[in-house]
């Protein structure tokens, strides 16, 4: 089995799908609903609505590799580098360009006035989404990517069994994560690897905080614990 893991991302997974295939090597199409787009409301019905029978889970990692990964890729996606480019003037241009883009422009009102703060910003939009979706009882739980790359075998095996999935499929699991799921596109690991990642000052890691702040998410250096991780003991 391969799956498909996307940063900043939610994963909704219809089990009930996926059982009947779960004994084969099978590559499964993971629908994915974009955070920033969507309040957490809609998401939950949405969810609730398709996937009836399904788990879900929220992969996030840290927010510095997150806002990193974000600005390579803005070299790469025209969309990203006009909302960088023109979100360094104002926080209601970051507004304006997002909207003209397609995105929600309400949640974007932030100036970009570095080049980590957009990366910043999807992480603390999507992580916020989570938090308030089990507020309002939804089941979802979090897995760190930093968790999965230290222990990937017992991390494999720890999704299969909250996905109710045979956990004799983890060594299968961990051989996919080793594929490039990119590797036919332009953010391929062999392109994007090429870009060099934008250093870490100290005023740009007070503009990160004072964002993370905002949100009431872990600041940068504090452990990044989310309630409902699913974590290896």
């Amino acid at each position: 089995m391969k799956f498909q893991i996307l940063s900043f991302d939610f994963l909704a997974v219809d089990i009930e799908t996926l059982r009947p295939y779960s004994h084969k090597r099978q590559a499964f199409t993971v629908t994915v609903f974009r955070l920033a787009n969507e309040t957490a409301d809609e998401i939950c019905r949405m969810c609730r609505d398709l996937f009836p029978s399904s788990k879900c889970l929220f992969l996030y990692r840290d927010v510095v590799a997150t806002a990193k990964s974000v600005r390579r890729m803005s070299f790469l996606y025209p969309s990203l580098h006009i909302v960088n480019l023109f979100g360094f003037f104002s926080d209601q241009m970051t507004k304006v360009i997002a909207e003209w883009l397609g995105m929600n422009g309400s949640v974007f009102g932030v100036r970009l006035d570095n080049d980590l703060i957009l990366g910043a910003l999807f992480y603390a939009i999507s992580t916020s989404r989570y938090l308030d979706m089990r507020r309002r009882g939804f089941d979802i739980s979090a897995l760190r990517y930093e968790d999965l790359v230290a222990r990937p075998v017992d991390m494999c095996r720890l999704i299969l069994e909250f996905c109710h999935l045979p956990v004799l499929l983890a060594e299968l699991a961990v051989k996919a994560l080793d594929v490039d799921s990119q590797r036919n596109s332009g953010v391929a690991k062999s392109i994007i690897g090429r870009i060099k990642d934008p250093e870490l000052t100290p005023e740009k890691k007070a503009k990160l905080n004072e964002l993370l702040t905002k949100y009431g998410l872990p600041l940068i250096g504090e452990p990044n614990i989310l309630e409902g991780i699913l974590y290896c003991s």
